[in-house]
């Protein structure tokens, strides 16, 4: 059997060899620094099954991700909910929301990716901090600052000295699932790790978790703007 062909090699300190699927479906494989090819490759080849599986997976994902168009028949997801888009001659400002259908004004259809960018991550600016703050004071956690990032590949990460990354893609989830990310991200102020207390930590914050991480791992890959958004957001073995 051949060996799958490596996409990116990321060489680092670490200690063992680890093999990554991208969302684009791409072979990343992170290695020690002085690792020879034959290694490496070794490594491939003995869990070549879980890559093709894997690889599979990520290109069904892939395809049933719209190839948006930013036209009158599509539907752009917002806080777990589909809703239409109109194309008018007035509408002003050049991108908003009715609380029924999002109007463009036709003269600035060709920026709408950019638009719908800048509208979805101001929203989320104005509904994750104050969900934040509310587990926050429920739970006795302080943080210090709040960020709503252009990530990609990363729904939420928290630093040592307690500032808050999310996702601006997060909007587009239910709310139930922004909630958990907070959590989440809450929790590793706490336990800064996946321990066994971190998981204590998140059920005692958010009994009903798992649903909605089992939401995330089945429909995170459908809060984007198309399939030109889609970068390499690893699963990994």
């Amino acid at each position: 059997m051949n060996v799958i062909a490596i996409d990116k090699i990321i060489r680092s300190d670490r200690k063992s060899i680890g093999i990554e699927i991208g969302r684009d479906a791409s072979l990343i494989v992170r290695a020690p620094k002085k690792t020879p090819m034959e290694a490496i490759e070794k490594v491939v080849s003995e869990k070549q099954g879980w890559i093709v599986e894997k690889q599979q997976i990520m290109r069904q994902r892939l395809e049933s991700i719209p190839d948006r168009k930013f036209t009158a028949d599509e539907t752009f997801p917002l806080l777990g909910k589909e809703y239409p888009l109109f194309i008018s001659e007035n509408a002003m400002p050049h991108l908003s929301f009715s609380g029924s259908k999002f109007m463009l004004k036709k003269r600035y259809q060709g920026q709408a990716r950019r638009l719908f960018f800048v509208w979805y991550r101001k929203k989320a600016a104005e509904i994750i901090p104050p969900r934040v703050e509310h587990y926050a004071r429920l739970h006795s956690i302080s943080y210090k600052k709040i960020n709503i990032s252009w990530a990609a590949n990363r729904w939420g990460s928290a630093s040592s000295q307690g500032t808050l990354n999310f996702s601006w893609r997060l909007i587009m989830a239910p709310i139930t699932v922004i909630d958990y990310v907070v959590v989440h991200e809450l929790a590793h102020l706490v336990q800064q790790n996946h321990s066994r207390r971190f998981w204590d930590q998140v059920s005692e914050m958010c009994p009903n978790f798992q649903r909605a991480r089992q939401w995330l791992v089945e429909n995170g890959h459908t809060l984007t703007l198309g399939r030109q958004d889609v970068v390499s957001d690893p699963d990994r073995l």
